[in-house]
């Protein structure tokens, strides 16, 4: 059986650490500067890889040129006896597979011991998606008549009818804001610009919370004056505070454990079911890679089937 996940833990004050340690500052720069990664992102990666320098260190690797493919297989055997997940070997494994290919076309080391790693492939899992009446259920519940109430309406509007990330909700100005053209302009994965159409009651959500007096009631409480989406105190809501907000929304309706991206889910599913095609749910999602957006062909197949089973009479 495997025993319970644990980080590794590496000393940075050590001299063993150190070889280690400047070759990921050096891969993080790169990432931060070259390729966008989000301070989100780098975090993670940076977490990722300290976990992998403790494995090496422990098993008396010296220095990332003496690393080999051997102790990579090695690393990611020992992530399955921790206990991890499947995703998150995948994802460890990745960012193993990055570091070493950045050190190796950078010339900092001689070889790439992790080019012929295969990450391992991650278990077809579908998203969470709410239904249609669940939704409406959701976004026509009576929310406080107040300036926060105001602001949850319009966050839980704007993140199922644009279908945005949290972080991009969050990052959102009103300068982002275009009413006269229908659009939001979002920053998205290592600060992608895309144009999402806004329309309907998200629209009219947003407009109210805008320019009814809300937002401006809580602007004069502090300075986050380019923010679309303020806190209490009048700064930048957070990305914590956005999930605490549809959680509790969701329990108020009896949806347990609503999270933000679900509504994002949520969003391409039901514009799949409607008729929208692929290509144009790609570009309203920002994915790069439309195989990312195929998995919502999964998820509205699965609903059809579910609608079958429970309306056929001999199903």
């Amino acid at each position: 059986m495997p025993r319970k996940s644990y980080i590794r833990d590496i000393d940075e004050g050590s001299a063993a650490a150190r070889p280690f340690l400047l070759c990921a500052r050096e891969y993080l720069a790169h990432m931060g500067v070259e390729r966008g990664a989000s301070r989100l992102t780098l975090a993670a990666y940076d977490a990722d890889l300290r976990d992998y320098f403790a494995y090496l260190i422990e098993m008396g690797v010296a220095d990332p040129a003496d690393v080999t493919r051997d102790d990579i297989a090695g690393y990611e055997a020992d992530l399955a006896q921790r206990g991890y997940a499947s995703s998150t070997v995948s994802r460890r494994v990745s960012a193993v597979k990055g570091f070493h290919r950045f050190l190796a076309a950078d010339e900092i080391v001689a070889t790439n011991p992790a080019a012929s790693v295969v990450i391992p492939k991650k278990p077809d899992r579908l998203p969470d998606v709410l239904s249609v009446a669940q939704v409406a259920a959701l976004l026509d519940q009576p929310f406080p008549e107040d300036a926060r109430g105001a602001r949850d309406r319009a966050m839980l509007e704007v993140l199922y009818g644009c279908g945005l990330r949290v972080g991009e909700l969050v990052g959102l100005d009103v300068g982002d804001v275009d009413f006269d053209g229908g659009v939001l302009r979002v920053f998205g994965k290592g600060s992608r610009e895309r144009i999402a159409p806004i329309s309907g009651t998200a629209e009219h959500a947003l407009s109210e919370y805008l320019y009814g007096g809300a937002r401006a009631e809580l602007s004069m409480k502090g300075k986050g004056a380019a923010a679309a989406f303020l806190n209490a105190r009048g700064g930048r809501i957070t990305r914590q505070a956005v999930h605490s907000i549809v959680a509790r929304a969701g329990e108020h309706v009896g949806i347990l454990n609503l999270h933000p991206h679900m509504l994002r889910h949520s969003f391409a599913t039901h514009m799949l079911e409607g008729g929208a095609d692929l290509r144009s749910i790609q570009e309203m999602l920002g994915h790069s890679d439309i195989s990312t957006t195929q998995i919502y062909t999964h998820v509205s197949r699965a609903h059809i089937r579910e609608e079958y089973l429970a309306a056929h009479p001999r199903a």
